[in-house]
């Protein structure tokens, strides 16, 4: 067969060819509107001119301090300016920026800062000793190999500068002295092949160690700019940061907010009054957030509430799958939803559920069950499929079937750092595979069903945790509600719902109320789908909001196996 051949035989050039990046983003936001504000942090605002030159500062500060192509910087720190600055200054160093899970401790924060070799650490003033300990850990498991990366500290205005005199005294170097050696007028460095890394996230290593997620600068840039397609972000947008900055580089939105010249609100602490506050006192106009936020906000007390909203205000959720009734309580107090879906490998979600206009005239509830599905992929990503796990096959688009979500094309990572057996796993037969499973509906809509590793199976029988949840969160008296597996003498596994409370049921008779939940089942759900057992108490959740379920089926474990069954 003859080799394919275009209608030319024209070369790429200086002129018409360049790697694509979203750090040029950044320097046409600072063009276009200089004296917009880019950052409102408290008493702290920054325009894009400014943001703009303190990047190229910092930037060129890593640089003398030999940074470059190849380099790491992890960087330990809530949702404040420095680490939205670090999200391009670093990279226009030609480092890899690492932004770190404040939640971890400090032996997984050694491992990740070891694997990765940062060379320099920067860490917000309130998780100085979370960094100190770690580097400790780090230099004790290194068996005298140990260089010790640069440490700065990040001084935030709005809290008590005690920790910062510490760290200095420790020998950190505080951050905006750290800038101030650099130049606002720097020539940084655009990537030469857009393949190049430009962040390294990690996963949350449940099982086993944590797993270097590597992203490329052609994937964030497909990212940002399909982030504002998707959600039909206007230019101008005021963005609150209610969703970590460190969980994969904040969906890319970190990018976007650039791409569309907006304004950033920073939110050092995620609250129900603080999202309210922001929205009715500085213009926000769109947020992202887990279920788990949603949920806080609907159920916020009256005094912590600001309603009616000022205006629409668009939020963007992903990480589990949003109960129905939730969506429908948000959409009744004038948020619109955008559910979306993905993961690290995939720089954040990468499928929505598209609105159609159509729905519009269905029940809310009916809204509701329709919008709780994951949808379809996103305009930056080539192919989504729900695949036999088996041998790879499609399943039919039947709604019931239920396979794996693969994925495949340019917002997949580039791989797991320094493990070639996970890669292998994950790309095995040219096809990203993201371990959820899910049917595909006769409209093109996948929907997840669970984790394979949160599947319970009772009696040979599926049931699909999340199914369940679903049906439990329509109970009056449930806040928040996770189902995991439970050894059972019987069926081998049954359900076992952990459930918190609303505020003001806390004082309830638990043993009553569990009995009314497992009999409220009974009345929505098939019989081998009802909980066994309830158990009341918090949840334990990572630092996005996502349940840890891993946790709860240990408790579950533990707990020992249901006796035969009454049912």
């Amino acid at each position: 067969m003859a080799p394919e051949r275009d209608i030319d035989d024209l070369p790429r050039n200086k002129a018409n060819y360049t790697a694509l990046t979203p750090l040029w983003f950044l320097e046409r936001a600072a063009t276009v509107f200089p004296n917009r504000k880019s950052l409102i942090h408290g008493s702290v605002e920054y325009t894009w001119h400014q943001t703009y030159r303190r990047c190229r500062q910092l930037a060129s500060a890593l640089t003398k301090n030999s940074v470059t192509f190849g380099s790491t910087v992890a960087v330990i720190a809530p949702n404040v300016p420095a680490m939205y600055e670090a999200h391009f200054g670093i990279p226009m160093s030609g480092a890899v920026i690492n932004a770190v899970n404040v939640r971890l401790n400090a032996q997984t924060i050694a491992f990740l800062l070891g694997h990765c070799a940062a060379s320099i650490v920067m860490v917000d003033q309130e998780y100085f000793p979370l960094a100190e300990e770690a580097l400790k850990v780090w230099a004790n498991n290194s068996k005298g190999n140990f260089n010790a990366p640069l440490l700065i500290v990040i001084a935030d205005k709005n809290c008590d500068p005690t920790p910062v005199q510490y760290a200095l005294e420790k020998g950190a170097i505080e951050y905006e002295k750290f800038v101030e050696t650099g130049d606002p007028d720097f020539t940084w460095k655009a990537p030469e092949d857009e393949w190049q890394t430009i962040a390294l996230g990690y996963t949350s290593g449940t099982t086993a160690s944590p797993k270097g997620v590597v992203l490329h600068h052609r994937g964030a840039y497909i990212m940002a700019m399909s982030n504002a397609v998707v959600w039909s972000m206007p230019e101008g947008a005021v963005y609150l940061w209610t969703l970590p900055l460190f969980h994969c580089n904040g969906w890319c939105f970190v990018w976007t907010l650039a791409t569309i010249c907006g304004t950033n609100i920073c939110l050092r602490q995620v609250t129900a009054k603080a999202v309210y506050s922001a929205i009715a006192h500085l213009g926000v106009t769109h947020f992202s957030a887990a279920p788990v936020v949603l949920n806080t906000i609907v159920n916020a007390p009256k005094e912590e509430s600001i309603l009616p909203l000022p205006r629409l205000v668009h939020v963007s959720t992903a990480g589990a799958s949003p109960p129905p009734s939730v969506l429908a309580a948000m959409s009744q107090r004038g948020f619109r939803v955008l559910h979306t879906y993905g993961l690290s490998e995939t720089y954040g979600p990468s499928t929505l559920c598209t609105w159609k206009p159509e729905w519009d005239l269905l029940p809310l509830d009916v809204q509701a069950r329709l919008q709780a599905r994951q949808g379809t992929r996103y305009v930056g990503l080539e192919h989504l499929d729900v695949v036999s796990t088996n041998n790879m096959k499609p399943v039919p688009a039947d709604g019931k079937t239920i396979g794996e979500i693969v994925f495949r094309g340019n917002v997949v990572m580039k791989g797991y750092l320094k493990n070639p057996k996970a890669n292998e796993e994950a790309f095995a037969g040219g096809w990203y595979h993201s371990g959820d499973l899910a049917v595909k509906h006769p409209d093109g809509y996948i929907e997840i069903k669970d984790r394979s590793k949160d599947i319970i199976i009772s009696g040979g029988e599926n049931i699909s945790s999340v199914e369940v949840e679903n049906n439990l969160y329509l109970h009056p008296a449930i806040l928040e509600v996770s189902v995991v597996a439970r050894p059972d003498e019987q069926w081998g596994e049954s359900p076992c719902a952990f459930v918190t409370l609303k505020p003001d049921l806390k004082d309830t008779d638990q043993r009553k109320l569990a009995d009314d939940i497992i009999n409220f089942s009974r009345s929505k759900m098939p019989k081998f789908w009802v909980p066994k057992s309830v158990v009341f108490g918090p949840l334990p959740k990572t630092a996005t909001g996502k349940i840890q379920k891993h946790v709860l089926r240990a408790k579950a474990k533990e707990m020992g196996p249901m006796k035969k069954s009454r049912l």
